[in-house]
Order: structure tokens, then C-alpha cells, then sequence
């Protein structure tokens, strides 16, 4: 600690590295028998608005046997200062290191986070590579949603969680604790462990290759380990652990508020988003559930907001009826209520008049393509008019700005469907002014992403347009939206490349990694850390080409790195869907409409689970 306190005036927001938070958890290092340390590869702020660190920290704590410390990727500065003055990576309980912990488990959010994974092992006096640790350092795991492919990592990651964590970890402490007691070496540890459900041990794996590059063949090296490894999936999300005392951080994070999520999955069948095929089936909390939750929450952190989080929170079916018993229960205290994930429709803009009534907060609307030919070829599942109306609605309301994401190079995108974001934009802006919006703060703000192909989605055969046709879209986009009270924001297209070649991308992509952690790579997500010449200069190094990952299209009959990796979802669906999409045409969501055959809940013995509520009879209507 006298070394810290001596670094820590030297660097920017040292409150990141300070810990001592409201509700952190401190055990007795020698009364526990295992001991986890939750790495998140990024900096603190964006680590503790992530709610599955507080889902699993208040798993793993609420054991008499085991404790969990969290550590976050130290800044640049730190990491200078620590490198400087041999200060190995450590956790914000009990400023151990890193290395001493029996597990690191790291969380992958985002592909651009892996040099971050190497970098962090690195710090903490980890050899990077699984094969260069011995009996002495920790078991590195690995899981969220990036886990679903998860080749890219596998020369670093001991074994992958693959699935919902909060009855899996469980499962695999039990495991863990049994094989320390048997003083299991980590070898034999290993072949136990590709037993447990869920987990994927990559060592256990051979993967061979076609002369033209091609996966040939991915098959086990051992008797009994799994060909498919399937996601573990929560069955009812009242009875499953959740945290109702959070770390409460003491300096300003990116999501500074309670979070409570009231419903997981999606089966609205978006074909581009590999959340909402991932985290199948839809799983609803009973309401009871959400204001018991809530109300514990309220008064063990002090917060002002709530945010109802899912992938689409007013699917929720009991949604108004919770909104309005939060209010009438916080309001008086002054606690808001926030919805961060809305559809296009009228039903979403009446929800958010509801919620405004204590604080006004941001409107963000996502039709994500232009024409309605294209939302039909990617199942969007909303209208021209959806959006107008809740623009308007919005506008008339009271709101002064509206922020539109869209999706450049999705598959079949022409310049028709760009004039379509363009004619889309301008819209909202006329109905904004006509809706009487002060002049001056009337604001549109279009935020354009570029479409990445993700595994297991429909579009998963899909290529990623090429950089110079996504600048050109960029630019075409730029010329036309010049007008007073229009905002254009787009991504970074060489991350994105990066994004996709990593999202599809299979282990010999492990050399690529080293190389390129070698040459300094690090915090990739953020614009200004990421520098493609050294990207590209770490394939050069490893004899591989970015683009052979990126723009190839799949083969139905093609062996994908992910393929022994078992979401639930049948391959007969998602090509199903994707020849839907080309043929644009769409599928109704299963709640609404006929069974759309995805195999997940005859694959996995797992069907959906509903509330009930008002939003029942209304939801056709909204995803006409």
C-alpha cells in the first residue's frame, strides 16, 4: 500500500485503483477455501456498470467457502507507473496480487478487449499462454458473451464458461473445491472439468485444417469430453441469486444507477444480433420479484434512478403495471425510473412519458436500417410510421432531442436505403420543429455502427463490407445530413474490420494476439488507443491475411470456428432465416406468432417463461 499511495497522486482519476466502496465484500483470506479474482479488461467505469460482475460477486461472496475480488485493466498511466516501480496487478478488496488468487476469471464483453486479457495477465506476473503456466499460478477462465467464439483465445484461456453464469459458477466452485481437496494437478484437473456442463476446455480440442484454409475438422483428443459443449441457461430468474446490496462505486461510473433486470432473451429474431440468439429463451421476473428487488435496492445504495434493463424492456409484459407501482413507491423520495432499450412504437413512447415524470431523461430509438425493404431483410420489425409517430410523440412531449441508430453495411444495402436514412432523419427533424420543439436545442443526432457478422446469427455466413465501401456510405451519409439541428456520428471502420475478424475468427488468430500484444496493443475499443498499422503488422508477423476472416462468405455446409460450441439454437434455423432474409421476407416473433422452429427449447428442455400482463394484448400491434 506505501507504494500505491506514492503512485497513485501521479495518475489520472486515481479512485479507480482505490477500492474501500459502500457494500464491497472483505473475507478472511485464510478462512475461505477458493478464492476468484473477477478481471474485467477495461478500465473501472465501464467494469462496474456491468451488471453481471454484481450478479457474480454476490454469488461467489454469499459462500462460506469461497470469496471473489475484482480487478480492472489499470489505464495507461497507472499500468506505466506500475510496470515502473514492479507493482504486479491487484484486486480493490484486498490489494493482493493477482497471481496469488486460485482463479482469474475474466468476463469478454467485446472482441476488442482481448489485448487487453493478455495485457492484464502480463501485469499480474502471468506467463499469457495456458501452456507456460505451472501448478503455481492460477486457473485463467473465461466467459460472457464473446465466450461463444471462443478459438480466438484459446492458446490463453484455461477453459471457457460458456453460457449464463449464476448456477454454472456454482456448479464449477463445487468442482473446484472438491479437486483442490484432491490435490488434483491441473492437468487432471482440466479433464474433470470439460465434464462439468458448460465448460470448455480448448486444450482438450484438435483442430484441423483444409489446404485452402479451411476448418477440416474440430473433434475432442479425449474419451468422454464433449463434441458439443451447450450453454448453461437459467430456467427461473425469481429463484436465482441476484444482488440487492451492489458494490456502490464512489466515483462516477458509465451506468451510474441501480440496474435491475426484469426479463432476459429476446425472440423478437433480429438477424444481425447475436445477443438476441445467444440468450434464448425469453425469461420474465415476476413483478412481485422487481419491486422486492427494487425496494432493497433503494435502500441499500442510494441511488435516484432506476433502469430497467434487458434487451427490449418493454416486451416486458407486466410493464406498466411495474412502472407505475415503482413510481408510486420511489417517485416521493425523488427516484426515477430509466428504460434504457426501446422499440420503435407507440407503446415504448407512452412508457417513456410515463418514466419522465420525475426526471426527463434521453430518447434513443433504433430502426436500424432506412427502407422498410431493408428492416424486413434484417427483421427489424417496424415501420416508417412506428418511427415518425414516436419522434413526434417524443417532440411534443416536451423532448428536445432524439438520437436514431442505424446499421451501415448490413447485407443487400444499397444507396436507395441510405437516402432512406437520410429521408428518415429529416423527417423526425420536421416533426420535431412542426411539434413546436424550442429552435436552437431542436436536435437529431443519427448514430451510424457498421455491420459485423457475429456467430451464431443468421448473418453469421455473412462478409463485413469492405473499409473503403463502408467510408464511402460514411461520406455519402455526412454529405446528406448537413442541415441545422442534425447531429452524424459513425464508428471507426478499421475497429470494426477488427471487430469482425476477431468475432470470426479461429485460433490460429492466438498468434496473431501475442504479436500484437507484443507490440503494445491495448485498450482497441477506444479510438484513441487503437492503431491498426500495428494490427496489421501483428498478422504480417503471424503469416495470416485480416481479410480472410472478415470479407469471406461461409458455405452453408462450412465447418465454423464456433460450430462445437452449442447455443441451443438448430443450424437448420438460422439458415432458415438467412434464406428468409435474402428473399426478404420476415418471421414473427414466436410470442406472437407460429413456432419458428430455432430448436432451443426442445435442444435444451427449456421453454420461455412469462409474467403475464397488460403488454400481452397490446404486442402484436407493435411488431406489425
Amino acid at each position: 500500500m506505501d507504494l500505491l499511495d506514492q503512485i497513485l497522486p501521479l495518475v489520472q482519476k486515481p479512485a479507480r485503483y482505490t477500492g474501500g466502496e459502500w457494500n464491497i465484500v472483505r473475507k478472511d483470506w485464510d478462512k475461505v477455501d477458493i478464492k476468484v479474482a473477477f478481471a474485467f479488461p477495461d478500465v473501472y467505469e465501464v467494469g462496474m456498470s456491468h451488471l453481471g460482475l454484481q450478479i457474480l460477486y454476490h454469488i461467489v461472496n454469499s459462500r462460506t467457502d469461497a470469496l471473489m475480488e475484482r480487478v480492472f485493466a489499470p489505464w495507461l498511466d497507472m499500468e506505466e507507473k506500475m510496470r515502473e516501480h514492479n507493482l504486479p496487478l491487484f484486486t480493490l478488496e484486498s490489494f493482493r496480487p493477482v497471481r496469488d488468487f486460485d482463479v482469474v476469471a475474466f468476463t469478454l464483453q467485446y472482441e476488442m478487449c482481448y489485448s487487453n486479457v493478455l495485457n492484464m495477465l502480463d501485469l499480474a506476473g502471468i506467463p499469457i499462454k495456458s501452456n507456460l503456466r505451472g501448478e503455481e499460478h492460477p486457473l485463467v477462465i473465461a466467459g460472457g458473451p464473446c465466450a461463444f467464439n471462443p478459438e480466438p483465445l484459446a492458446d490463453f484461456i484455461d477453459l471457457f464458461v460458456i453460457g449464463e453464469g449464476e448456477e454454472a459458477i456454482g456448479d464449477f466452485l463445487d468442482f473446484l473445491r472438491n479437486a483442490k481437496n484432491r490435490n488434483l494437478a491441473k492437468k487432471d484437473l482440466l479433464r474433470e472439468a470439460a465434464r462439468v456442463p458448460g465448460v470448455y476446455v480448448p486444450s482438450l480440442y484438435r483442430v484441423e485444417y483444409r489446404e485452402d484454409g479451411e476448418i477440416s475438422k474440430v473433434e475432442p483428443v479425449l474419451k468422454g469430453v464433449p463434441e458439443i459443449v451447450k450453454k448453461r441457461v437459467v430456467r427461473d430468474m425469481d429463484k436465482v441469486s441476484f444482488p440487492t446490496r451492489p458494490v456502490v462505486p464512489s466515483t462516477e461510473i458509465v451506468h451510474d444507477r441501480i440496474m435491475i433486470e426484469v426479463l432476459r432473451g429476446c425472440a423478437r429474431g433480429c438477424r444481425f444480433c447475436q445477443a438476441g440468439m445467444i440468450y434464448r429463451p425469453v425469461r420474465e421476473k415476476k413483478p412481485a420479484t422487481v419491486l422486492r428487488q427494487a425496494a432493497g435496492l433503494v435502500r441499500q445504495t442510494g441511488y435516484d434512478e432506476i433502469s430497467l434493463t434487458s434487451l427490449s424492456t418493454s416486451d416486458y409484459t407486466p410493464v406498466r403495471s411495474v412502472i407505475n407501482a415503482l413510481i408510486k413507491e420511489h417517485a416521493g423520495c425523488g427516484v426515477s425510473i430509466s428504460l434504457p432499450s426501446l422499440r420503435v412504437d407507440n407503446f415504448s413512447m407512452e412508457l417513456a412519458k410515463e418514466v419522465q415524470k420525475v426526471r426527463r431523461s434521453s430518447i434513443t430509438l433504433a430502426p436500424e436500417a432506412g427502407t422498410q425493404r431493408l428492416r424486413d431483410v434484417i427483421n427489424k420489425g417496424v415501420t416508417e410510421e412506428d418511427l415518425m409517430s414516436a419522434t413526434e410523440v417524443a417532440f411534443r412531449e416536451g423532448w428536445q432531442a432524439v438520437k436514431l441508430y442505424f446499421m451501415i453495411g448490413l447485407p443487400t444495402e444499397t444507396n436507395e436505403d441510405l437516402d432512406g436514412i437520410i429521408h428518415l432523419a429529416r423527417e423526425a427533424l420536421a416533426r420535431g420543429r412542426k411539434a413546436g420543439a424550442r429552435r436552437g436545442r431542436l436536435r437529431v443526432t443519427v448514430s451510424v455502427s457498421s455491420f459485423v457478422p457475429k456467430p451464431h446469427t443468421p448473418f453469421q455466413w455473412e462478409p463485413q463490407a469492405s473499409m473503403a465501401v463502408l467510408k464511402e456510405r460514411q461520406a455519402y451519409l455526412a454529405a446528406g445530413l448537413r442541415e441545422r439541428g442534425l447531429v452524424f456520428n459513425y464508428h471507426d471502420t478499421a475497429v470494426s474490420f477488427m471487430e469482425a475478424v476477431f468475432a470470426r475468427g479461429d485460433r490460429r488468430l492466438g498468434a496473431v494476439l501475442e504479436n500484437a500484444f507484443q507490440l503494445g496493443c491495448k485498450f482497441d475499443g477506444w479510438s484513441e488507443n487503437f492503431h491498426y498499422e500495428r494490427w496489421l503488422e501483428a498478422f504480417r508477423q503471424a503469416g495470416l491475411e485480416p481479410g480472410w476472416y472478415a470479407y469471406r462468405r461461409y458455405d452453408y455446409d462450412s465447418l465454423l470456428p464456433w460450430d462445437h460450441i452449442g447455443t441451443g439454437l438448430s443450424k437448420q434455423y438460422l439458415i432458415r432465416e438467412h434464406q428468409r432474409a435474402m428473399a426478404g421476407k420476415t418471421t414473427e416473433d414466436c410470442r406472437t406468432g407460429a413456432c419458428t422452429g430455432c430448436g432451443l427449447c426442445s435442444g435444451l428442455e427449456v421453454e420461455p417463461v412469462y409474467a403475464g400482463g397488460e403488454r400481452d394484448v397490446q404486442l402484436p400491434d407493435a411488431i406489425q
